[in-house]
């Protein structure tokens, strides 16, 4: 077995080669001088299982046809098996045709890696469970809620203290196993637009007067959402306010509107990169290296990994 990590995230490859105690294969991964990417193996990889650690994240167009071209490198260098590890996938929003003459950039980018000559892939969190259908080949689609649930498990907040709020009824089903591990009571954001740029929001479910609230999401871009049922939630009198998500990809305007927001905590995973000196002081980053590094080894080992769901809360790492 043998792990190369792109461009696009190489501190997470190298905890995930950590855990795993075996250091990160040796590639060159440059660009020309007209912006095109040049990769070249720098070891033997002829009969090798290989995974690939590079999430599609901004620059997204950069990172995927990185991960493309590595690839097909491994594929013409006899690689037994390849595994793109995509911490974050991209293009997953665009998951269907919603309205004419519009593409659906989901299915596209699972064609694009599979016909690349990747034999597995290793996603966390997709933007929905259904995308996993889109690949031709299989997903180990892993899930962060155990590395998120237990840094607040280690807060040591009263299970009758808290509650667990959803930003919209489309989050429900991921609340929920938030709430299954965690406890405390469900409240949702009610979000309805009344026209094109308005929108009607109520809180339904549990009171959270009083209380600490939880709010849950698989990825926060520009926060203007999230940080807008954060301020609902703080409005109807929760006492303390944390955001949590699985993608921390921060464009936009996305830290101006955390700082604004009434939020004590944002926790996310670094299945994306933080800029240095661009985060609020309020981000918490928690590592998912040995999640997914455990995954790897049960799937170089063909061993079920459905088992990583209950990670203990020992194995937590604050980056």
């Amino acid at each position: 077995m043998k792990i190369f990590s792109g461009r696009a995230n190489p501190d997470l490859a190298l905890r995930i080669s950590h855990y795993l105690d075996l250091p990160l294969g040796k590639i060159s991964l440059y660009d020309f001088a007209d912006g095109e990417t040049c990769c070249k193996i720098e070891e033997d990889v002829r009969g090798r299982d290989i995974f690939i650690v590079q999430p599609t994240c901004p620059p997204v167009n950069e990172s995927l046809v990185e991960l493309l071209i590595m690839i097909d490198s491994f594929k013409r260098a006899s690689a037994k098996r390849i595994t793109a590890v995509v911490p974050y996938y991209g293009y997953a929003r665009q998951d269907r045709k919603d309205e004419g003459r519009v593409p659906i950039t989901a299915k596209l980018v699972a064609n694009l890696i599979t016909r690349s000559g990747a034999d597995r892939v290793v996603a966390m969190d997709l933007h929905t469970h259904q995308l996993q259908g889109f690949f031709d080949i299989p997903v180990d689609h892993l899930n962060a809620t155990p590395v998120i649930d237990g840094y607040f498990l280690q807060q040591g907040f009263a299970p009758d203290d808290f509650v667990v709020v959803s930003p919209d009824e489309g989050s429900i089903k991921r609340i929920l196993k938030h709430q299954e591990r965690l406890g405390g009571k469900l409240a949702i954001v009610d979000k309805r637009r009344n026209g094109a740029k308005t929108a009607q929001e109520n809180l339904i479910g549990a009171p959270v007067e009083g209380k600490i609230a939880l709010i849950f999401d698989d990825m926060i871009a520009t926060a203007g959402s999230i940080a807008g049922a954060a301020r609902m939630v703080y409005e109807a009198g929760a006492r303390e306010v944390y955001l949590a998500a699985t993608h921390g990809i921060f464009c936009g305007n996305a830290f101006e509107n955390l700082n604004n927001a009434p939020v004590k905590e944002v926790v996310v995973t670094d299945t994306i990169p933080l800029k240095r000196g661009e985060a609020t002081q309020k981000v918490k980053v928690l590592s998912v290296a040995p999640l997914i590094g455990e995954a790897i080894k049960r799937i170089h080992l063909d061993e079920s990994i459905s088992s990583l769901f209950a990670i203990q809360q020992s194995q937590i790492m604050i980056v």
